[in-house]
């Protein structure tokens, strides 16, 4: 129960639960949307670390003429990578505004 369990006032009490309970449920929102942008990147960075690899150990004409392409796409990638993390990061920030 904690320390509302202290409280008399019936209308502070019922509040106080209010309030608690839709931060949670953003804190909750924000925590996915987290979750989901680190997921993202992850699959960016092994895609890019994969590509990087290969390179370095299969460095001939041909994978260099590849790269036009694995740039393009990789590129794509990356500019979803920052979508994703820049609406996380305004999430963040209404979360962050809410409780000042």
């Amino acid at each position: 129960m904690g320390e509302i369990g202290l409280v008399s006032n019936a209308r502070f009490k019922t509040d106080s639960q209010r309030k608690l309970r839709a931060t949670k449920k953003k804190y909750a929102a924000l925590n996915r949307s987290m979750v989901k942008a680190e997921k993202s990147r992850d699959k960016v960075l092994v895609r890019f670390r994969d590509h990087v690899l290969y390179l370095k150990h299969n460095l001939n004409a041909r994978a260099i003429g590849g790269l036009d392409t694995e740039v393009a796409s990789i590129g794509k990638d990356v500019r979803k990578l920052i979508a994703d993390m820049r609406a996380s990061i305004a999430e963040a920030e209404s979360f962050i505004a809410t409780l000042e």
